[in-house]
Order: structure tokens, then sequence, then C-alpha cells
């Protein structure tokens, strides 16, 4: 039972939910594991990323995603962004099923199911027969209802105030 994997879901539109899922990684680290984080929407190297690739060889990031889409200045198409996220939910099917990793990060599938980019049915049912050993955490805001009811695990994390209301643009090493 201990070592039975779990289902977490970082959630809400507070934030925090990629920061609490590489805490988690460096946990995982820590204790001699190695972790995926497949990330569905950002497509350029972040901080983590950096850092990541820097000091830590027991963690791997892969940017899958096409970018933000249609804000900030997207102009790649809806097909663009959905054939970008199927790639990445393809990737981790076959990673998880893999049983290499004890822990995947899909940062960002949250909005990636919400935007159509990926399908419910299909993350539910990747979900249902993960290995029992692994653990997998799905990021990101507005998690379905049937994702929350199939963790283990649920995290909303609630915004009460955000710079980027007042009109503060995200910080390097700060946001990203």
């Amino acid at each position: 039972m201990r070592d039975r994997g779990l289902i977490i879901v970082y959630t809400g539109d507070g934030k925090g939910k990629t920061t609490a899922a590489l805490g988690m990684a460096l946990r995982t680290v820590g204790w001699g594991g190695k972790v995926l984080v497949i990330q569905f929407i950002k497509l350029w190297k972040t901080g983590e990323h950096k850092a990541v690739e820097k000091y830590i060889k027991d963690i791997t990031i892969i940017p899958a995603g096409s970018g933000f889409v249609g804000i900030m200045g997207d102009k790649k198409s809806k097909e663009e962004h959905k054939a970008s996220a199927i790639n990445a939910f393809e990737l981790a099917k076959k990673e998880i099923m893999s049983k290499k990793w004890p822990l995947v990060i899909l940062d960002e599938i949250n909005g990636a199911i919400e935007g159509k980019l990926v399908e419910l049915k299909e993350v539910l049912a990747l979900l249902a027969s993960k290995p029992e050993e692994v653990t997998v955490v799905l990021t990101g805001r507005e998690a379905k209802s049937e994702i929350m009811e199939a963790a283990d695990l649920v995290t909303e994390m609630k915004k009460i105030k955000h710079p980027y209301d007042a009109g503060i643009l995200a910080k390097k090493g700060v946001d990203y």
C-alpha cells in the first residue's frame, strides 16, 4: 500500500501549481527516484528547466507545447496547438506505461483539456490504467470534476492578490 502511486491534482487560479509539483519532484529525486515533467503549454526553457539541466540529472523536463493559446501575441492556429498537445499526451502515455519514472508531472494538462487540445476521456483512461507504482501529477487551472474525482489528492491554489492585476508582468526567476 505504501508504494502505491497516487494521482495528484494542483489546480485553481492562484500561483504555485507547477512549483508544488516541482517540490514533489525534488523529494522524489532525494529518495533516489527519477522524474519526468511534460509541459503541455510551455515551449521555452524556464528557470526550473535551466536549473534541472545544470544541477539535477534525475529530473527530465520536456517543453512539448506550442506556447500560450490565444493570448500573449499567439499567432499559432488551434490545430498547431492541438497537434503539440496530442504529441505531448502520446509521449506521456508511453512514458507512464514504461514504469521508468516513479513520478510523472503533466504540467498544464488541465488547461490543455479545458482548451480541448487533449480529450478528457483519454486522460481519464490513462489515469485508470496507469501502473500502480507510478504517481501522476496533473497541474493547471480549471481541472475538470472528473479529473478531480479520479485523483487521490486535489489541492486548489486560490488567488487572493496577484501582481498581474496591477499591470506587473511575469518576473524572470520568480514566475518562470
